[in-house]
């Protein structure tokens, strides 16, 4: 029977020294058979158990001293020796540990993380830098802040339905109901990810984001999705009071609200407007087709007012936005959105009826103000409604379009742009008349 290795306390183990020569030194410890203390010439120190594991002799490491206390070495080491006797051998158990955590971290990709691998991977997919950035703008504005943090193998079907059916108004109305179609395509890009995700090797089982009998059987199909109407807008009589409050308001958010307002433009085409774009002595802004919903150029020209923005505006030379988030790229849709939220609260606060759309009585939003214009150049003024589809950039009847398309008459689109300036202004301008013209 072999010889026991007398039991140490604690202190004589902190007394034992390497000997000063030499390779690492081994001094058995006691109350296991086979625990030893290792120590370098250096001095570092190593718990270690020599046991016999079926046919091979192993050392398998208890970590280092004093980390690991004598205490902690001798539980550890009768841990391993009833894993042995169980016919485990701890150090394959390690390793095959140590092989699943190397798996889980591969897999432990967030989701932000992945749309970015995803839009890599995908780049020549997109028809075009427009379609990118499409869906790029859609998961930031949606589905990156509750979604984006998360790990891609974490993320369920009812996380999926949070961001889908999040509120987007005041009145409780949801992504869903009430922006079906962006809701839809929203829904597609995110199972789109995930499918990447989970063939990449980062995610396992079913899609989350799947419609076929998965969400199909907890959301409306989108066209049986009761219609909601327009997008809620400003009413006329209420839009020079908003804008003046808009003024009163500082930041990026705000002024790119306003520039929305005086040029009757789509929140994307002015968070992406570009320098240059623009023409500040001519009075015109150029935005190309590739950042058009109809992906034809447009021509918008510049009142006083908007012209007077711009140059209030600073420039960063390394940044060729007219509008730039704090951290230089766009502003999120929600930035202006927000913007439109403080100024109804603003409003109820201060004992007004805030700005609510006169048919749905819910909240105005950004993209209302187009609304806003329309009505405004219907209800009135004497101007032509299909020059106002034209400054909209609509789709116009096709004979007319024609006609608009040669020349896209933006000198007189510039009048009836100055006029509807110095409507939000309050300006008085040809003794308060709008002439029509010819």
């Amino acid at each position: 029977m072999p010889k026991m290795a007398a039991e140490l306390s604690a202190i004589e183990v902190k007394r034992l020294q390497h000997p000063g020569r030499g390779r690492n030194v081994l001094f058995p410890v006691g109350g296991v058979a086979g625990l030893v203390l290792q120590i370098t010439p250096n001095g570092g120190r190593t718990w270690l158990l020599r046991v016999q594991v079926g046919a091979k002799r192993r050392e398998i490491g208890l970590g280092g001293y004093p980390d690991v206390t004598l205490a902690m070495a001798r539980d550890r080491a009768r841990e391993a020796k009833d894993q042995i006797r169980r016919g485990i051998d701890p150090v394959e158990e390690r390793k095959a540990a140590k092989a699943a955590l190397i798996a889980a971290q591969h897999r432990g990709l967030s989701f932000a993380d992945a749309v970015d691998r995803y839009l890599a991977a995908k780049l020549d997919a997109f028809r075009n830098a427009k379609h990118r950035q499409q869906w790029r703008n859609t998961l930031d504005s949606y589905a990156l802040p509750d979604l984006g943090p998360m790990l891609v193998q974490d993320i369920g079907t009812q996380d999926v339905l949070r961001v889908l059916t999040q509120p987007v108004d005041d009145a409780g109305g949801t992504l869903w109901q009430g922006r079906t179609e962006t809701a839809s395509r929203l829904r597609g890009r995110i199972e789109a990810v995930l499918s990447w995700a989970t063939v990449a090797g980062h995610r396992t089982g079913d899609n989350p984001a799947r419609w076929a009998g998965n969400l199909k059987e907890l959301l409306p199909a989108p066209s049986k999705v009761a219609k909601v109407g327009n997008h809620p807008a400003v009413q006329i009589d209420d839009a020079p009071r908003w804008f003046a409050a808009l003024r009163q308001r500082e930041g990026m958010g705000a002024r790119a609200l306003e520039f929305a307002a005086l040029t009757a433009t789509r929140s994307q085409e002015v968070r992406g407007a570009r320098w240059d774009e623009i023409d500040l002595e001519a009075g015109l802004w150029i935005v190309p087709a590739a950042r058009m919903k109809m992906e034809r150029e447009h021509r918008v020209p510049l009142t006083p007012d908007a012209v007077a923005l711009l140059q209030a505006l600073p420039r960063f030379a390394d940044n060729p936005l007219v509008f730039p988030a704090a951290r230089g790229g766009e502003l999120s849709d929600m930035t202006l959105s927000a913007a439109m939220k403080r100024l109804h609260q603003a409003d109820l606060d201060a004992g007004n009826s805030g700005f609510v759309d006169r048919v749905s009585k819910r909240p105005a939003v950004p993209h209302g103000l187009r609304s806003t214009f329309r009505d405004w150049v219907a209800e009135r003024t004497h101007y032509p409604g299909d020059m106002a589809e034209v400054a909209l950039a609509h789709r116009v009847a096709s004979a007319v379009e024609a006609s608009y398309r040669r020349g896209d008459m933006v000198e007189k689109r510039r009048s009836m742009m100055a006029a509807w300036a110095d409507y939000l202004t309050g300006t008085s301008r040809a003794g308060g008349k709008v002439v029509r013209l010819g």
